[in-house]
């Protein structure tokens, strides 16, 4: 038997058949629209999600020669906060999913600031009070909807993360749930005891009628006879908390960062909800058999998608792949520095009015040099994480970064983010890790894979990323990047 996993990220799905030993056999990979209404605004069309699920595990079942009755269970991992309703009866939604990178609610937010309500979603959520979060998605739809509010008053309307929405539409309407994962980045979700908060909700202006029910990671999230016969499905998390699950950071002090489209660095602190005092979240790692296990997180919003910049919207190179040699042409005497922030800066600065910004050009810089300064950033920016959380956890000190995602390819990057954190980097040999984590709960599910010793002792390094850098160059570095942000940051 084998196991389906579906990982549906920011810019494409990837559907990845896992066998009885956790290796992934089949992969297919499919890219969707990305939707810019207005600056500042990120949207999805969630047939566009829909389909490129569809389609992605098709192929993948197909690739590996496999059937329906031949997949023991799936797991589901997605983009997080990223906003979605929908009508209970069509499934239709009534309008285009708002993506977790949408500023559209940066004033509803600073309102929320002033009227004092900070410190309190922050003790109950983990979180602040930032776009990012689902809550002001919400109310925004409902508000700009013609209709929607007094329908989902009603009871008509469903709300749901990405899990959600795809639960839905996999079990032909049966199941309105998602995980506590994905429940604690709405700004609704009290972490402490694992409930919806109606006083919140009431804050945010959120009608509990659209609130799905809040499942374990490991949990029956009905079936799907949309393959051919059913197929249970037994696992829902989060992308950052599925990749803290695949890198098997069970232990608190693990801690692992996960490049894609962002980047997120989550800290394992165990049963202990750790209240940051350096602008980072607390926030659920995963949930089992009713027990929370929690950790520290930082937000990077713009790390592979910089690189994307690159290909797409300066057309310095035709492949992401590219960007290590365009970069190792550039001249080390030149330091220029990209602040990537297109859609505002996230942990630690939170400054969503922040926009990308360079710095250091001379008459010599070019293609080259915006290629290193575009690969250095996400160490610069792993390294405001990595501080904060030393602050609030000294015991992170010393811990090796385990790195994931698909940036984790670029040799530099990561060798880059060992010399400015002057700390190891370990890569794992299944860098697919977000949906190994998704693969792993569902097999769990169905007893199929082993207990959280027997996966930890399987987890195998590929690389060994060691720092290289002396520690003037390291300091002077990190003083011009610590200057550069300083001059982007509109929130002092």
């Amino acid at each position: 038997m084998a196991i389906l996993a579906i990982d549906q990220g920011t810019t494409s799905t990837r559907a990845i058949v896992f066998d009885e030993a956790m290796h992934p056999v089949a992969t297919a990979q499919q890219e969707f629209r990305q939707i810019y209404p207005t600056p500042g605004e990120v949207e999805h069309d969630p047939q566009d999600i829909w389909s490129s699920v569809v389609a992605t595990a098709q192929d993948a079942l197909a690739q590996a020669g496999l059937g329906a009755r031949d997949i023991a269970a799936i797991g589901i991992t997605n983009q997080r906060e990223t906003t979605v309703i929908w009508d209970r009866v069509t499934g239709k939604p009534i309008h285009n999913a708002i993506v977790w990178q949408d500023r559209r609610t940066e004033e509803t937010c600073a309102a929320l600031r002033a009227g004092g309500h900070e410190a309190e979603i922050a003790a109950r959520t983990g979180l602040v009070l930032d776009p990012y979060f689902s809550a002001t998605k919400i109310a925004w739809l409902l508000d700009h909807c013609p209709g929607a509010r007094e329908a989902a008053e009603a009871g008509q309307l469903a709300f749901g993360t990405i899990d959600s929405y795809l639960l839905f539409r996999l079990t032909g309407g049966r199941v309105h749930a998602t995980d506590a994962t994905n429940a604690a980045r709405t700004l609704l979700f009290d972490i402490h005891n694992g409930q919806w908060d109606a006083d919140l909700a009431d804050l945010f202006r959120v009608p509990l009628e659209l609130l799905p029910e809040v499942k374990d990671c490991i949990a029956d999230f009905g079936s799907t006879e949309l393959f051919g016969a059913p197929i249970p499905i037994r696992g829902v998390a989060g992308d950052q908390q599925a990749a803290t699950i695949g890198q098997a950071c069970f232990t608190p002090g693990m801690m692992k960062s996960t490049y894609g489209t962002g980047g997120f660095a989550l800290l394992n602190t165990g049963d202990r909800a750790v209240q940051s005092r350096n602008r980072l979240l607390s926030t659920i790692a995963y949930q089992i058999d009713g027990k929370r296990t929690y950790a520290l997180e930082g937000a990077i919003f713009v790390a592979g998608a910089a690189v994307q910049w690159l290909r797409d919207g300066l057309k310095l190179i035709a492949a992401s792949s590219e960007t290590d040699a365009l970069a190792a042409r550039s001249d080390p005497a030149e330091q220029v520095y990209l602040v990537p922030a297109f859609v505002g800066l996230g942990a630690p600065y939170w400054d969503a009015g922040a926009q990308g910004a360079i710095f250091g050009l001379t008459r010599n810089s070019g293609a080259a040099e915006l290629a290193r300064a575009t690969l250095e950033a996400v160490g610069y920016q792993t390294r405001d994480l990595i501080e904060a959380m030393h602050a609030d956890w000294p015991a992170v000190a010393g811990t090796v970064l385990r790195v994931d995602g698909g940036m984790a390819a670029s040799a530099m990057a990561m060798q880059f983010i060992a010399d400015i954190l002057n700390a190891p980097v370990d890569r794992p040999e299944i860098m697919e890790t977000t949906a190994m984590g998704a693969a792993y709960l569902a097999g769990c599910g169905v007893d199929l894979y082993p207990d959280f010793d027997g996966f930890a002792a399987s987890w195998r390094r590929d690389r060994r990323f060691e720092p290289a850098m002396d520690e003037a160059t390291r300091e002077r570095k990190w003083r011009g990047w610590r200057n550069a942000v300083s001059r982007t940051l509109t929130q002092r």
